[in-house]
């Protein structure tokens, strides 16, 4: 009789258990940090914002009549024709699969689904997903609401593609992937030549994306700027949404479950 009580308790502390780590993958971690560094994440996003929509409505604004940023369209697109070779064009569709609508959102769920169950708590691989979900979506209405064709097909390397080419899907979800991960990972640690060195290998492969998709003769220069002022906000977005729900100063309360290494030290 003893032996099945124990059992069953053994039983009903390990359904405890794993309850318990499912429920708290969905409590959100907070952490304290100096008042100061708070508000300079909010400035930070309040920047990026404001940089963001300023680059998109210059970028629109341009295609829309022909001229400012868009202006560089034309000589960008000739130079990289001009700069075309076997090797360069295997390396930008190499580029292009791997940023592109098919491996792209498979590594971005690979990487969601694994840091989901690693981590303690979901709710920095949630804000990445979201992130990504929205992208899409706004890059899908701008799409249809501006409809600007794509460079001539005779010049498209990689397949033929009639669809409408302002902004770029490609870049767009390189942007959110590189810029909003690079944010997420990086800013729950203190190395800032690390986070230096995250967010410039993010913008190196941000630029290989968008240089890709120009040379493949896909997009215009002006669709690339217009990908990356949209995912400038979204960034932004997601700074001051994490900052509000996750960073506190000390002598406020805490609501969600915090690490302890983030404890104040006395």
């Amino acid at each position: 009789m003893g032996h099945q009580d124990s059992a069953g308790s053994g039983t009903t502390s390990r359904s405890h258990s794993r309850w318990r780590a499912f429920h708290d993958k969905f409590v959100v971690e907070e952490r304290y940090m100096d008042p100061a560094d708070r508000r300079g994440l909010y400035r930070a996003a309040i920047i990026l914002v404001v940089a963001g929509v300023a680059l998109f409505i210059a970028t629109l604004v341009s295609v829309l009549q022909a001229d400012g940023l868009s202006a560089a369209d034309v000589p960008v697109r000739d130079w990289l024709l001009e700069m075309r070779s076997d090797a360069g064009t295997a390396f930008m569709i190499f580029l292009a699969v791997v940023f592109g609508p098919v491996a792209l959102p498979i590594i971005v769920l690979v990487v969601i689904l694994w840091w989901g169950f690693a981590a303690k708590h979901a709710w920095r691989p949630i804000l990445l997903a979201s992130a990504m979900v929205t992208g899409v979506i706004i890059s899908q209405i701008i799409l249809r609401i501006v409809q600007r064709s794509r460079p001539p097909v005779e010049q498209m390397l990689f397949g033929i593609d009639h669809t409408f080419s302002f902004p770029s899907g490609h870049v767009l979800g390189a942007c959110d992937f590189l810029l909003v991960g690079a944010f997420l990972v990086f800013s729950r640690h203190s190395n800032t030549k690390a986070a230096v060195l995250g967010f410039v290998g993010a913008g190196i492969g941000i630029v290989l994306a968008a240089l890709s998709r120009l040379y493949l003769g896909y997009h215009w220069l002006s669709d690339a700027l217009a990908s990356l002022s949209l995912s400038l906000i979204i960034l932004g977005g997601v700074i001051a949404l994490d900052t509000w729900r996750t960073a506190r100063v000390p002598g406020e309360r805490i609501t969600g479950e915090m690490s302890k290494a983030d404890l104040p030290q006395d």
